[in-house]
């Protein structure tokens, strides 16, 4: 479970809340009681970009592909249309 803490606060305790995330505590940031960061154990952040990954891939490969015309590089950056 996350612990909030409010980005003035994370401020003042930041030490502190790194030795936490050592001990595997994580932590989100908020201000203005919106959360706008997370402090995580490092090795956490791999194991959740590698499920992001993995569930936008599936999500791709199940969609059909479009058909669209072959351009050069010079139409895509032709300023005249």
């Amino acid at each position: 479970m996350e612990e909030a803490v409010s980005a003035a606060d994370a401020n003042r305790r930041f030490s502190l809340l790194l030795r936490g995330v050592r001990e595997g505590r994580s932590y989100v940031v908020t201000s203005h009681g919106k959360p706008v960061a997370r402090l995580i154990p490092a090795g956490d952040r791999d194991a959740g970009a590698t499920s992001a990954r993995e569930s936008l891939l599936s999500r791709l490969q199940g969609q059909k592909g479009v058909s669209a015309p072959r351009w050069t590089r010079d139409e895509l950056y032709d300023d005249d249309r």
